[in-house]
């Protein structure tokens, strides 16, 4: 054992059995539901925006060309992950100071209310640059809201549950943000098939936000019958509210180390499993195996529809055998298993893709000196020099090649088994010259038929190959569930009533909403810079492997501590 850890142990008071073996009271019920629901519909939110952004962009930055308006919508996307820490420390104050209850009613309106708005407001082609600039700041909004919600929800919850349950309580707010990300899709799948594309894309993409008014109206009806929480209680009771808690929980080194440790030794790997085994998985299968947008749209829903009790179980053993081990051991499990399970997603979502990248040889042929960096995580760098111009445009084509050096000074070539394939100075028509060549030389092409398809929601029944797809993609989502399900329950116990919304809240929304937020981007960058459609996983392996090492070193096991007396880490 460190010292470090040493220090950050607390006393472990003993637990009363009666106290964990007794069912949830009414009033405990109301608690989860008020807290849970609420969070869900936030997520819902929040997701909404990630799922329509091809629609957004065409609505929004209709003034620029398809490309650019596609990373001008992702950016406005990323604005909402780039605030969620800020969000975190203006709420997390406020819910130190002022109470629980009140502030993630706040947060709530600001996210229901941005959406809301997102639903009305006017495209580029009636207000021009305003609708925007507007855009972007409700996506401001609804990160900064989200930066207070979730730690709000997770400190009020914890902080009604009693001793050695605290990992089931929290558990269930633990599902909402995959309930959310599944009640959008829901909505959105819905719809598509209800109005049809095109209407879908004309005005119907408006609907899933405006639905968003009814979801917030019975959040704040619910939040609004509910007390403050009794930790907040007491401590307001005795007169140990923190006067200051952005710098008692920052400023002080016994304090801050301990937000460092849940960061890098919890934090961190958890946000990389969950986005790898939620958003990067559905990125794969559609940009990178080509399946098309409603068949992964249903794949993915079906691995959240039977992965997501595994929260509840998670979280549950954690109050058993503790946070650390599950979180941990999930991260570690991940990172093993990761590159077996991506490909064995390939061969079976895209068979003839898998195939062509062991037959079909393609180079890149270019003097070194030539080839820059195609490192592009948020998708804003333009590319002139042809040796960059072909690497970006084989990785957006899903096309796997190798790298050869020239002689100095000549002319960069993709050769394709042998076959010479001009490079465009517009990366478009390169794509378009790499693929038809791929495809002659056995890529598959867009639709191909051996591509997995699915007509309807419930005929992954009758396809042996979406039935399989399920099954990786709900392995993924387990493994979301072990690092996911008790990491509320982890930070919470991390600190002292009188700084837990704002320290705990910290280092969850920078690990989740930029560790984990900018993973996708990032990954198929990676892909980008070395033509290997796998090269992306090694993100999140080497930060899940990070977070086991660090881990195992510096973060104490917290589930025996009492939450109302413990008084934070020692000097």
């Amino acid at each position: 054992m460190t010292a470090t850890t040493t220090l950050l142990r607390a006393p472990a008071p003993a637990r009363p059995a009666t106290e964990r073996a007794r069912p949830m009271t009414r009033e405990e019920k109301k608690v989860i539901l008020a807290s849970s629901l609420g969070t869900v519909f936030e997520w819902y939110d929040f997701y909404l925006y990630g799922a329509l952004a091809a629609m957004i962009g065409a609505q929004f930055f209709s003034a620029f060309d398809p490309t650019t308006r596609n990373v001008f919508a992702l950016l406005a996307f990323a604005a909402g992950f780039l605030v969620r820490p800020f969000g975190a420390l203006v709420f997390g104050r406020i819910g130190d100071l002022v109470g629980r209850k009140y502030t993630f009613l706040i947060t709530i309106l600001i996210m229901g209310a941005s959406t809301f708005a997102v639903g009305l407001l006017p495209s580029y082609a009636t207000i021009g640059w305003l609708a925007p600039v507007i855009l972007i700041v409700l996506r401001m909004l609804q990160g900064l809201a989200l930066g207070g919600e979730y730690g709000g929800a997770a400190v009020y919850v914890a902080e009604h549950a009693p001793q050695g349950r605290r990992g089931y309580y929290t558990s269930w707010i633990q599902t909402t943000a995959t309930l959310g990300l599944l009640l959008s899709l829901m909505v959105i799948l819905s719809l598509r098939v209800w109005l049809g594309e095109a209407d879908f894309a004309a005005y119907g993409w408006r609907i899933p936000f405006l639905l968003s008014i009814f979801l917030l109206a019975i959040s704040v009806w619910i939040r609004l019958q509910m007390q403050e929480s009794p930790a907040f209680k007491k401590m307001k009771d005795e007169g140990t509210q923190s006067k200051a808690p952005l710098s008692e929980a920052f400023g002080q080194w016994k304090n801050a180390k301990v937000v460092i440790f849940a960061l890098l030794g919890l934090v961190a790997g958890q946000a990389v499993v969950w986005y790898t085994g939620q958003f990067y998985a559905l990125f794969f299968l559609q940009s990178i195996l080509k399946v098309d947008l409603f068949t992964s749209n249903v794949l993915i829903a079906w691995s959240l529809i039977l992965g997501t009790g595994g929260f509840i179980f998670f979280g549950s053993l954690s109050d058993r055998i503790g946070r650390k081990p599950i979180i941990l051991g999930g991260c570690f499990v991940a990172a093993l298993t990761y590159f077996p399970l991506f490909g064995l997603m390939t061969s079976t979502a895209n068979p003839q893709l898998a195939k062509a990248i062991e037959t079909v040889k393609v180079q890149v042929v270019a003097d070194p000196a030539s080839c820059g960096s195609v490192f592009d995580p948020v998708g804003i760098r333009s590319f002139t020099a042809p040796c960059d111009v072909a690497r970006v445009a084989l990785a957006r084509s899903a096309i796997t090649y190798s790298q050869v050096p020239a002689a100095a000074g000549s002319t960069a070539k993709v050769v394709v088994n042998g076959k010479d394939v001009a490079i465009d100075s517009a990366i478009p028509k390169s794509m378009a010259a790499f693929a038809a060549a791929a495809v002659e030389a056995g890529y598959p092409k867009a639709g191909d038929a051996s591509i997995v398809k699915v007509n309807g929601f419930f005929s992954v029944f009758a396809d042996a190959a979406a039935l399989k797809l399920i099954g990786i993609l709900t392995i993924l989502v387990l493994f979301v569930t072990a690092v996911y399900g008790p990491i509320a329950a982890a930070l919470v116990e991390f600190f002292p009533t009188r700084i837990r919304y704002t320290a705990m809240s910290l280092p969850y929304h920078i690990g989740n909403g930029w560790f984990g937020g900018f993973l996708p981007p990032t990954a198929f960058a990676m892909v980008a810079a070395t033509g290997d459609i796998y090269f992306g996983l090694w993100y999140p392996i080497v930060i899940a492997l990070a977070t086991v090492v660090i881990g195992l070193l510096f973060v104490p096991e917290t589930k025996d501590r009492d939450i109302f007396t413990y008084e934070g880490a020692k000097k």
